[in-house]
């Protein structure tokens, strides 16, 4: 959400956690489109997860609306209040990160010329989850249905869960 109100909604796939204690996620964004210029604005932003029935509607939001446009208007989704951050969420998702902005980073390639690509990282600060995709106290995957970007325009269905443990070191 800009400073002035208006709405953004925008997928990203390099988007991930990236740490713990505190809980940071970053996403990157090739070129300042206006998700990187509001967050800079206002200093807050949400992570909606995507379930496999708002793929369409996701895909909807990438259009390259000039600003003060609604994607959540375009892509036919609609929002809700979030409750950390002043950014809407998209209404009906299964989990949603808020946000708050630790820094912006241009990125640069190895002779350290600017690349105009952003690396946005921000803080959670407050976790939506819809009671919905909760079992046995954990957040179901297998419920949320996540479509997965696999590069190109290709994309995944969701398919098979497995928990791998780590070890622990007996020596």
């Amino acid at each position: 959400m800009s400073s002035d109100g208006a709405s953004n909604l925008a997928p990203y796939s390099f988007f991930n956690a990236i740490a713990a204690n505190p809980d940071l996620v970053a996403f990157s964004s090739s070129g300042w489109k206006d998700s990187v210029a509001f967050i800079d604005e206002t200093g807050e932003f949400v992570c909606n997860y995507v379930s496999e029935d708002l793929l369409q509607g996701m895909n909807k939001s990438s259009v390259d609306a000039p600003r003060g446009n609604s994607e959540f208007e375009i892509a036919g989704l609609p929002a809700e209040q979030s409750n950390m951050v002043r950014p809407l969420r998209v209404k009906g998702v299964p989990a949603a990160l808020e946000c708050k902005k630790t820094e912006i980073i241009e990125l640069k390639d190895l002779e350290g010329r600017n690349s105009d690509n952003f690396l946005v990282i921000g803080q959670v600060v407050g976790i939506y989850i819809n009671d919905d995709y909760i079992t046995d106290g954990r957040f179901d995957v297998a419920k949320a249905k996540p479509p997965t970007r696999m590069g190109y325009m290709d994309y995944q269905r969701f398919g098979e869960i497995f928990e791998l443990h780590r070890p622990k070191w007996e020596g």
